[in-house]
């Protein structure tokens, strides 16, 4: 590990220290929310900048503009790809991003929070627990009610895929609500979702056929990069792409690129490159299952409700793992190539669903 790795790593272990007891006392017990019309505006902090994180807050956005169906949420992230993942949800207004690199942006650092302060809202809520940016945002917030992120514990006993990080936000929240008079909710929590509009899907199919050149097939999409330890080798993707060439022979099979535009298969497959992350997520929308590991991109595609295969070496599963539309994750350290297939088969043999009933 990197000097400035290991700083971070200590900065960010600080300040976990710091915050964590920010909000503990805070729930006043008599506050009962009389009427959920009074909630007009929301402020939702999850101040990370990454694409699977940001992808991962849609249950929770789709939760809260449920339960609130005359708010309007405003987002505290970092960087720029909160407006273009929420670009359709007419709920949200507006979006506060903390710049990648504070120390060098100070003035718009400063300018960040005291925005939070300025504007009135009537509940704000920290996705994650153990964010300090987080919590602090919310103890900085000019809001009524003050939801930090905390667990009662309970929930965590008595639901399965309470530890799913998508998840444990949203049981969370309904926790809390309970607190203020709310009935308990036991609805099945909400997918991913970028939300595709109708003409985005449209030409992503466009797209897809002018990368396969054979829109007779069904396909199959790879993703074969990740960052870090879940990047899994060449040799790995080499020996399952010859696989499933033999497999499924009479299927598409394609590749999408990271943005470093690299391919751990030596770009045998067609390949697809782009930046633009509805883009990218119109053309996987139109395959008919997406393989590849713990990362950004496996969030997209179960985001645009694609069955998605999660490849699994190191990440926590019950954590990470894509569900919903016949989405799984796999241990590939406990699974054999025969386990994969059978997985496959049986997705395939499902086919998929896709519904944009809120499409734009």
């Amino acid at each position: 590990m990197g000097v400035l790795k290991k700083i971070n790593v200590f900065r960010r272990s600080v300040m976990r220290n710091l915050t964590k007891n920010i909000g503990k006392a805070n729930f006043q017990r008599d506050i009962v929310l009389v009427d959920k019309n009074d909630i007009k505006r929301v402020l939702i902090c999850r101040p990370n900048g990454r694409l699977g994180n940001l992808l991962l807050i849609t249950p929770l956005v789709q939760e809260v503009t449920e339960i609130f169906p005359n708010c309007k949420v405003d987002l505290f992230v970092k960087g720029t790809l909160a407006p273009i993942i929420f670009e359709n949800y007419e709920n949200i207004d507006k979006v506060i991003d903390l710049p990648k690199k504070p120390f060098k942006n100070l003035l718009k650092y400063f300018n960040v929070w005291i925005s939070i302060k300025r504007r009135k809202y009537d509940i704000a809520i920290n996705v994650d627990q153990n964010s300090s940016s987080g919590r602090l945002a919310v103890q900085f917030s000019n809001a009524k009610y003050k939801f930090f992120g905390d667990s009662d514990g309970e929930t965590q006993i008595v639901k399965s895929d309470y530890d799913h990080i998508a998840k444990y936000p949203v049981y969370n929240f309904r926790n809390y609500l309970t607190k203020l008079g709310f009935p308990k909710s036991n609805k099945i929590i909400a997918p991913l979702d970028l939300k595709l509009s109708l003409s985005e899907f449209a030409e992503g199919k466009k797209t897809l056929n002018r990368v396969t050149k054979n829109n007779s097939r069904r396909t199959i999409c790879l993703f074969t990069y990740a960052t870090g330890t879940k990047c899994l080798p060449e040799i790995w993707w080499e020996d399952f792409y010859k696989a499933i060439k033999k497999e499924y022979a009479d299927y598409n099979i394609i590749e999408v690129l990271p943005i470093e535009n690299v391919s751990q298969i030596a770009f045998q497959a067609p390949s697809f490159y782009s930046k633009d992350i509805r883009e990218i997520g119109a053309l996987i929308a139109n395959t008919d299952i997406f393989i590849g590991a713990d990362s950004g991109m496996m969030h997209l595609a179960s985001s645009v409700q694609t069955p998605t295969v999660g490849l699994f070496s190191v990440s926590e599963l019950k954590k990470y793992e894509p569900y919903d539309n016949c989405s799984i994750g796999v241990n590939i350290i406990k699974r054999s190539k025969k386990d994969y297939f059978k997985i496959l088969n049986k997705i395939l043999n499902n086919g998929k669903l896709k519904i944009y009933s809120k499409a734009v």
